[in-house]
């Protein structure tokens, strides 16, 4: 079976400045402590994690890089794609509400590996409370000005701020809008996956939207299909295989689970699904949105 993987990172913090993989103390964590992933991970460490899967290609995510240097790390990656062909695409960092957009967009969007950016809206640590940080208008002329340059987006943001999105799609209906890591169900009681759902279901609604089946793990517990079968399928059920894509989002994922884990997960989540329903999972849906071309039979 081949695969494209929508999203994973490259880094390497002793040769380039993240401050979350750099400075101490550690940030507070979604899977608690990373600090095994605080090291370099590029195309040797990846082939090592991923040995036994057909990756016929693959898509970074900006990795939280210098803020201080904006454009670094999406130019530092279109050197490294440009000196190995790996990867095929790139969604890079620009912080939508900053006064330099216009001049990042400038810069990355004549790089041909970016394909989309991420900016993570400011976000609730639960359900209720203010709104998040779609709804800032600074933010929501930012993700406008992604339509002029043809530039995607991939929102990071847990599902209850899911409802802030059709506002600022409005400004722009024809960005497609590349959810993260499932919209992030980590409340897996019967509440807080029904909330999870419900959001999923209206957010997919948009015809822009589109879903990343990823960063399903929980903290303190390795990655299971038991813990994780059912939020696949429903996300498969409620976009579609032709609006969905599976993704290892590693090194990060891997402090909950190995390569072969999760992937081999997606595989037996999918068991039932068709030949060309899988075919999109695994590698159509991310080809065609990201744009990856000449992917081999």
């Amino acid at each position: 079976m081949k695969l494209i993987d929508a999203h994973h990172h490259f880094w390497d913090p002793v040769r380039n400045y993240h401050p979350w993989l750099r400075n101490e103390p550690m940030i507070p964590f979604r899977y608690g402590d990373y600090s095994t992933i605080r090291s370099r991970f590029m195309a040797e460490e990846y082939d090592q994690a991923s040995q036994g899967w057909d990756v016929v290609a693959s898509v970074t995510m900006e990795g939280e890089w210098d803020p201080a240097d904006p454009t670094g790390e999406a130019l530092w990656m279109q050197g490294v794609a440009d000196a190995s062909d790996r990867p095929a695409a790139h969604v890079a960092q620009a912080w939508l509400d900053r006064d330099d957009l216009s001049a990042v967009i400038d810069v990355i969007a004549e790089l041909p590996i970016v394909r989309s950016v991420r900016h993570k809206p400011r976000a609730n640590a639960a359900p209720g409370g203010a709104p998040g940080g779609m709804s800032d208008p600074a933010y929501r002329r930012g993700f406008k000005a992604l339509a002029e340059a043809g530039l995607m987006f991939d929102l990071q943001t847990p599902w209850w701020h899911l409802s802030e999105v059709p506002a600022m799609a409005e400004l722009a209906p024809d960005v497609p809008i590349i959810l993260n890591h499932t919209g992030l169900p980590s409340d897996r009681s019967p509440e807080g996956l029904a909330g999870w759902r419900a959001a999923m279901e209206a957010f997919a609604r948009m015809p822009q939207a589109v879903v990343k089946i990823s960063g399903l793990g929980l903290p303190c517990r390795s990655w299971s299909i038991e813990d994780n079968r059912d939020i696949i399928r429903q996300a498969i059920d409620i976009f579609s295989p032709d609006r969905a894509m599976f993704a290892s989002n590693f090194p990060v994922d891997g402090l909950c689970g190995s390569f072969d884990t999760i992937i081999s997960g997606f595989d037996v989540a999918t068991q039932s699904y068709g030949d060309s329903e899988r075919d999109a999972l695994f590698v159509g849906t991310a080809a065609r949105i990201y744009g990856i071309e000449a992917v081999p039979k």
